[in-house]
């Protein structure tokens, strides 16, 4: 299949905006034992594009993004991420990781994966760098409080033939 990486990155930007980011956003039903499950759907073109992200854990946790057009698996993204300070897990999501990852897409230095390559909410700080294109990429994404790194997720994909 020849993937329209225009299209590929416009939907990554409302799907990711429409599940995990959005904290209003229900879970999907289980596919695996223990897993947290977010699906999203919208045709582009006259094709449907639809991702779903699997994940599991909370404070230390790993998970798989995946698109598929028309039923076909094109795109992934694997990550595994941590909090390092347990007394601010809460904090680190809700006022830092969510808002930041609601921006994705809005910041042409990096990738549209996560979030932009810098966003603040008062004393905290989120990172986000990015090699290659979405066909081929790794990326890196922190948050600091007050300086002090609290949270790191790495994250690699790309095209699946």
């Amino acid at each position: 299949m020849n993937l329209d990486l225009e299209n590929l990155k416009t939907f990554l930007i409302d799907a990711k905006k429409q599940t995990y980011a959005n904290g209003d956003a229900g879970l999907t039903k289980l596919t695996r034992q223990c897993s947290k499950d977010y699906q999203f759907e919208k045709e582009i073109d006259g094709k449907l594009f639809s991702y779903h992200d699997t994940y599991f854990g909370t404070g230390k946790f790993a998970g798989e993004e995946v698109v598929y057009v028309d039923g076909i698996c094109v795109w992934t993204m694997v990550y595994y991420g941590a909090s390092k300070d347990e007394s601010l897990s809460g904090q680190i999501y809700n006022l830092c990781l969510r808002p930041a990852l609601m921006n994705v897409g809005e910041d042409k230095d990096v990738l549209s994966l996560r979030g932009p390559k810098s966003f603040k909410n008062g004393d905290f700080t989120y990172t986000f760098s990015s090699k290659g294109d979405l066909l081929n990429f790794e990326g890196k994404e922190e948050i600091f409080f007050k300086n002090k790194k609290v949270y790191q997720l790495i994250c690699c994909g790309g095209e699946i033939l």
